[in-house]
């Protein structure tokens, strides 16, 4: 897939909404059988269908009627009842099972060919030999170059079946001739744990970007990581985290609470309830817990906040999340499509829903994070608004909210230099990464030897590759940008992106967070220093 980074912008709007559309899987007792009976709304829908395949003066692609239908009706429900047409599901399916089957690359389309940016670390094209900068030109005989080429058809070359081989023609600068590689496809990890390292001799961090199946399997590893590296309190970061599979979430926070410990209820329109409690199996129940969250972490992610916050366990830290208290459940529309239906809320521990009201609209529900900007939300937490009937209490006595999304324990303003709009929109665009991978085609040869740590310790960035990246935006942008106001951030930016594309797994976060106000103050309330 072309080159995207983490770190998306805070503008996320729909994009975030698409995220954070995942909801729990569930057990219900209907039979979908007594769900399809024979009724006159059904009837009425087929038979107008009909009409128009039939009778209509001119010739109508019904399944997009039907497709438009189908999203309208949706849309008079709540904003995170979706359809999922046939054409997506499996990508979908892919993003939420943690892994697909390929060989193994990132890369983007450069000039008229394909561009590996680099390998991902353990898998097969790593272990076949192919590196950063190589040219995969053909694939079991078939051209993967030239004006006329997509980057789809190279997906549709690379993805296989399970253990099967593909023989590759490999240019790769200053070999005499093309190098042949093959390479065995296998189950590629769609990595939902971006970082896992230690921030002091005692506090580890981890970060994790959504719940998808794998989720935990990752997060388990990583926690048992930084526990024999000497963790005694652990910051897990979930900003920008759009949620996820509800159990996941409730697997993760097992690994936090005593047993017995409720971690949510969820109760369905005919006032069922059930409720979700901790075992005896967590790691990590007795050290101190710092959750990070921002206005984009929604769903999962506040499921987790919101049972650490509710048992008195742990500190959230950050600004108000997202505000997505709604499950839903997918449902096959028996043609390969699917409906992802809001079919209950779920409830904090102290009985709290933080769904935000969506009785105005999409539009106004998606659009909310303007609201929030112009109201000062996020840069003051005194214009936070809260509803005194939406008041709880915790164990401890603790005060607590619900009513749309939690409210951090310990505020952290936006960050209006590294969180600015054209920063994270040229990152979003692949600006950035272009611009490095660019980059490195001239002067990889250059870091050889510098060891990753080295990297992220000593290495600066120079005046000279900073006014580079502006020219190469001015040729390409019709806005001819400047960037004296945030010189240092881009700074950061482009440290972050190298670090990405030369050593992977997490390189860039522990560039980036050198320079995190939010890591800043976890690592203060970690010294005591708050």
């Amino acid at each position: 897939m072309p080159y995207k980074k983490k770190y998306l912008p805070l503008i996320l709007g729909v994009a975030v909404a698409a995220g954070i559309l995942i909801g729990a899987k569930l057990n219900f007792s209907d039979s979908t059988d007594k769900l399809f009976s024979k009724n006159s709304k059904k009837d009425k829908l087929n038979r107008l269908i009909d009409y128009i395949d039939y009778d209509y003066v001119d010739n109508i692609n019904t399944d997009s009627i039907v497709d438009v239908t189908v999203n309208g009706i949706l849309e008079n429900l709540d904003p995170h009842s979706v359809y999922i047409p046939k054409s997506e599901m499996q990508s979908v399916a892919e993003n939420m099972k943690g892994d697909f089957v390929g060989i193994g690359v990132s890369f983007y389309p450069y000039r008229d060919s394909i561009a590996v940016i680099r390998a991902i670390e353990g898998g097969p094209s790593e272990q076949a030999g192919i590196k950063g900068g190589d040219r995969i030109l053909i694939a079991d005989g078939d051209t993967l170059f030239g004006n006329k080429f997509k980057d789809g058809d190279l997906v549709k070359k690379l993805k296989g079946p399970l253990n099967s081989k593909v023989n590759l023609k490999v240019y790769r600068k200053g070999e005499p001739k093309l190098l042949n590689i093959t390479v065995k496809r296998s189950n590629i990890p769609i990595k939902s744990v971006d970082a896992a390292y230690m921030l002091t001799k005692k506090l580890g961090y981890i970060k994790v970007n959504r719940f998808a199946e794998s989720t935990y399997k990752e997060f388990d590893k990583a926690l048992k990581k930084l526990l024999k590296e000497g963790a005694t309190e652990i910051a897990l970061d979930l900003r920008d985290n759009p949620g996820g599979f509800l159990g996941i979430a409730e697997e993760i926070v097992d690994e936090f609470l005593e047993d017995e410990k409720l971690i949510l209820f969820t109760k369905n329109k005919r006032g069922t309830i059930e409720k979700s409690f901790a075992t005896s199996k967590g790691d990590f129940e007795k050290g101190k817990i710092y959750v990070l969250i921002n206005e984009n972490s929604a769903s999962a992610s506040e499921i987790v906040a919101g049972a650490l916050q509710d048992n008195d366990r742990g500190t959230i830290v950050g600004r108000r999340s997202y505000g997505k208290g709604l499950v839903q459940r997918e449902m096959d529309l028996g043609d390969g499509s699917a409906v992802r239906l809001t079919v209950s809320r779920y409830y904090t521990p102290t009985g709290r829903s933080i769904q935000r009201p969506y009785k105005n609209g999409n539009k106004d529900y998606y659009d909310e994070y303007f609201e929030r900007l112009n109201s000062g939300e996020l840069l003051d937490p005194e214009k936070i608004q809260v509803a005194d009937s939406l008041k709880y209490k915790t164990p401890k006595g603790k005060i607590v909210y619900g009513g749309g999304g939690i409210i951090p324990d310990v505020f952290v303003p936006i960050d209006s230099g590294m969180e600015n709009e054209t920063l994270t929109y040229l990152q979003r665009r692949g600006f950035i990464g272009y611009f490095v991978f660019e980059t490195l085609e001239k002067t990889r040869k250059s870091y050889t030897g510098i060891s990753r740590q080295e990297f992220i310790d000593k290495f600066e960035v120079s005046e000279a590759m900073v006014y580079a990246f502006q020219e190469y935006l001015n040729l390409r942008t019709e806005s001819k940008l400047t960037f004296v106001a945030y010189h240092d951030q881009v700074k950061q930016y482009l440290k972050a992106t190298l670090a990405d594309q030369l050593y992977g797994a997490g390189a860039f976060e522990e560039v980036f967070n050198k320079h995190d106000i939010m890591i800043e103050e976890v690592i203060d309330l970690s010294n005591g220093k708050k």
